[in-house]
């Protein structure tokens, strides 16, 4: 499959492994189950912000992409926005902690593993080794409506969520 973009329809078939947040786990030591997350089945009826980064806990990924999205989540959602996520290659585990570091509970945004860069590599956003690029969807009740992948790997200009407000 080549990159996705604007008007495509978003592929069946695509599952992440995630951790649901449960308020008696909140402690970044406890450690949840992980559970099959099918996002296109979820996400067939939504409107719905993924992006993607290289790493959980690496630096440009936390220091300003996860954070600009914690920081512009009620304008996302006031734009329509039903579902946040953000995607890497890391598994489910450590994505979960992720999510608890960066002191985000419920479902405010979905921190989704990409195990082995499965969904990534199938869109060609995924670099030999096998991580993840740092891009953008929007898909809007299936249909893609944004899709952006950045120039070079510490670049953060159209997968931010600035940029996103901007597109949708």
């Amino acid at each position: 499959m080549s990159a996705l973009k604007p008007g495509d329809k978003f592929p069946d078939g695509v599952v992440f492994s995630y951790i649901p947040y449960v308020e008696e786990q909140a402690d970044i030591k406890s450690c949840g189950i992980p559970i099959n997350y099918n996002a296109s089945k979820e996400w067939a009826d939504k409107k719905v912000v993924v992006f993607a980064l290289p790493g959980a806990f690496t630096p440009v990924c936390s220091a300003a992409h996860v954070p600009g999205y914690i920081e512009n989540l009620p304008k996302l959602k006031e734009k329509g926005v039903d579902v946040v996520a953000v995607l890497a290659y890391n598994d489910a585990y450590v994505m979960s902690a992720w999510g608890k570091a960066n002191g985000v509970k419920g479902d405010d945004i979905l921190f989704l593993s990409d195990p082995e860069a499965k969904f990534s590599k199938s869109i060609g956003w995924a670099d030999e080794e096998g991580r993840t690029y740092r891009y953008a969807i929007v898909i809007d009740h299936g249909k893609v409506i944004y899709a952006q992948k950045e120039r070079a790997k510490n670049v953060l200009e159209v997968s931010k969520a600035e940029a996103v407000l901007e597109a949708i």
